[in-house]
């Protein structure tokens, strides 16, 4: 009798422990999946401003035609970011893109050039 006695008073526990669980798992996916997108801007963000940073040292190389911050911008709006800064110095550019994330704004810097003298040569060495 003991057994059914303390059976019967738990009447509905479970449910509130599942719900409980639910929920916990629940807020936790959301948590998840927030901070995975927060992941995946920064890295696009990042590589956007890369991406542009080689442009404009294209252009300083003259390997492409037109003005480095021209080219870093249009590079960078190919991206989907916006271009806020880019400075040229000697045959180095550096720039500086951004983006949304909600509310949140994202921004990365990258910088380009060429190689310094002392770098190894690339490819197969004899």
């Amino acid at each position: 009798m003991t057994v059914r006695r303390v059976v019967a008073g738990d009447r509905g526990g479970s449910t509130v422990l599942l719900a409980g669980g639910i929920v916990t798992i629940a807020t936790l996916c959301v948590v998840l999946v927030g901070s995975h997108s927060a992941l995946v801007v920064r890295s696009r963000t990042a590589g956007a401003a890369d991406a542009s940073a080689l442009a404009a040292a294209d252009a300083l190389a003259g390997v492409v035609v037109g003005s480095p911050c021209d080219r870093a911008a249009v590079t960078a709006e190919a991206n989907g970011v916006d271009l806020t800064a880019c400075v040229v110095s000697g045959a180095e550019a550096t720039v500086e893109v951004s983006t949304a994330l909600g509310p949140i704004g994202v921004t990365a810097r990258a910088s380009a050039g060429p190689p310094p003298p002392s770098a190894p040569p690339r490819g197969r060495v004899p």
